[in-house]
C-alpha cells in the first residue's frame, strides 16, 4: 500500500521532466487581457474547467487508456489516443499534450515501472505512439503500469494540473505562494466531485465547452511578451 501511495506521488510530481511549468494553458493571454487579474478569478475559472472544460474530457480519456492497456486492448488504446489528438481546440494544446505524453511515456521506459507483467512492455507503447502519445493517455498507461487505483489516478491527475495552473497564477498575476496553496485547498472538495462525475460518465457523454480555452491557447503566440510555451 506504501509503495503504490509513493508512486502516485512520484507520477504526478512537479519535478518529472516534462515541461508542464513551461505551459500557461491560455491562462497567460486570459490574465494579460485582464479577464483573470485575482485569486478569486482564477479560482472560478478553475472550477468552471473542472465541471464543464477540457480537463474533464482528457481526464475521462485518461481512465479509458488506462482501462484499455488493463485489458490488452491495443486498438482501444490507439482510438482514445487519436481521439484525444482531434478533440484539441487549438495547435497548442495539441502540441503541448504530445510533448508532454511523449515525454512520460520514454520516462516510465527508463523508470521501469512495471509491476503487472501482464501488460504490453513500454518499449512496445513507445514505438506504437511514436511522437504522437497524449499526456493523458501516457499518464493512464504509468497508472496501469504502477498497479495505482483507477480512482486515485484520477484524483492525482486532477490535482496534479490544478496545482499546475496555480501556480502559473502565483507568477503572472502574481499573488503569493501561501495563498496559491489556500486556493488549491479549497479547491479539493471540487476536485473530489469531479472525479466522481467522470467515472460516471460513458462514452456518449463525452463533450466539454472550453472555447474560452481554445481562443486564448490561439492568441498566446501573438503575445509580445511571453513567460510560458505555447
Amino acid at each position: 500500500m506504501n509503495e503504490t501511495i509513493l508512486s502516485l506521488l512520484q507520477l504526478t510530481s512537479p519535478s518529472l521532466p516534462l515541461g508542464a511549468y513551461s505551459y500557461s494553458e491560455g491562462l497567460e493571454s486570459l490574465i494579460t487581457q485582464g479577464a483573470i487579474s485575482t485569486a478569486d478569478s482564477l479560482a472560478l475559472w478553475l472550477k468552471r474547467e473542472l465541471n464543464y472544460g477540457a480537463i474533464r474530457l482528457e481526464a475521462a480519456i485518461m481512465l479509458r487508456a488506462y482501462f484499455s492497456l488493463k485489458v490488452g486492448d491495443v486498438q482501444a488504446l490507439d482510438d482514445w489516443n487519436s481521439w484525444s489528438s482531434a478533440a484539441k481546440e487549438s495547435s497548442e494544446l495539441r502540441y503541448q499534450s504530445w510533448q508532454m505524453g511523449t515525454s512520460l511515456l520514454r520516462l516510465l521506459r527508463e523508470l521501469q515501472p512495471q509491476t503487472d507483467k501482464k501488460l504490453l512492455p513500454i518499449e512496445q507503447l513507445v514505438q506504437i505512439f511514436g511522437r504522437q502519445c497524449n499526456y493523458c493517455v501516457a499518464f493512464g498507461i504509468g497508472a496501469a503500469c504502477w498497479q495505482l487505483s483507477s480512482e486515485n489516478a484520477l484524483l492525482g491527475y486532477l490535482q496534479s494540473w490544478t496545482a499546475n495552473l496555480i501556480s502559473v497564477g502565483v507568477r503572472v498575476i502574481p499573488f503569493g505562494q501561501t495563498k496559491g496553496q489556500k486556493l488549491l485547498f479549497q479547491l479539493n472538495q471540487d476536485i473530489v466531485k469531479a472525479t466522481t462525475t467522470i467515472i460516471s460518465l460513458s462514452d456518449d457523454d463525452l463533450c466539454n465547452c472550453s472555447f474560452g480555452l481554445g481562443l486564448a491557447s490561439m492568441t498566446h503566440q501573438h503575445q509580445h511578451v511571453r513567460l510560458f510555451r505555447s
